[in-house]
């Protein structure tokens, strides 16, 4: 685990922490188990029955990902890069689907790593409804759920 470190001064101590006034920084894996933790996550067939009855499922896979490796049918293509704005119900710039904080928003990425921290970050706008896919796009392929050539 990395440390910030800035100097405070102080009295002399033996504690070379207390006198730069260390600060344990998180690795990208804290912050993932951190974000996973605040919601429960999906199978991939559970994100697909979910789509089935009305749930939003959001792909902010690149274009060339879904190029190469297909789309999910009936997906909303979000670019993670304005992704907030789109489905914050309160943004100018949402989208029409985004009608609510309590709509149901299931993000899927190519593995499931960014859709986690994409899903956190709703949950901090107040979308308490999001979450996300376990294993990501290579888990709905290799459970066999519906792929269109992109």
């Amino acid at each position: 685990m990395l440390c910030h470190l800035s100097y405070v001064g102080g009295a002399p101590t033996d504690f070379i922490c207390y006198i730069l006034n260390a600060r344990f920084m998180p690795s990208i894996d804290d912050v993932l188990e951190a974000a996973r933790s605040r919601y429960p996550r999906l199978t991939p067939q559970q994100a697909a029955a979910e789509q089935a009855v009305g749930a939003l499922l959001v792909d902010t896979r690149t274009s060339e990902q879904r190029s190469r490796n297909g789309e999910i049918p009936g997906a909303l293509v979000i670019d993670r890069t304005v992704f907030e704005w789109r489905l914050d119900p309160s943004s100018p710039s949402r989208i029409p689907e985004a009608t609510s904080r309590e709509v149901r928003l299931i993000v899927i990425c190519a593995q499931g790593f960014s859709s986690s921290l994409a899903a956190a970050s709703l949950l901090d706008l107040g979308l308490t409804n999001a979450t996300d896919v376990i294993g990501g796009f290579e888990a709905w392929k290799a459970a066999g759920l519906p792929v269109e050539r992109g």
